[in-house]
């Protein structure tokens, strides 16, 4: 997917109700999971991000630093992002674990 031409998100775009539910891409492109929700909202917001497993079955939730994904809309207005990490690497964070 060329992400090229998606329009980027504001800090004010960046809530729970927003994100919910945006796929995640790496660095290749490839699906490396789904928001499920966050904590906090704007830049310094945390992503929670369901990573691995088969049609969100045996999925590990990992919390990510929203300003650690580049949110954006694509022609359709489908939220998702890009980031970094590879799906490897997510899924070798630790479990995040609600308190």
């Amino acid at each position: 997917m060329d992400h090229s031409n998606h329009v980027r998100l504001g800090e004010a775009e960046l809530t729970e109700a927003v994100l919910k539910d945006a796929t995640i891409y790496d660095a290749d492109d490839h699906k490396v999971g789904k928001v499920s929700h966050l904590h906090g909202a704007g830049a310094g917001a945390q992503a929670v991000i369901d990573v691995g497993g088969f049609l969100g079955i045996g999925s590990k939730p990992v919390a990510v630093p929203v300003n650690q994904l580049d949110f954006m809309r694509d022609e359709d207005g489908d939220v998702h992002a890009v980031t970094g990490w590879t799906k490897d690497a997510l899924e070798e964070m630790p479990e995040h674990r609600h308190h």
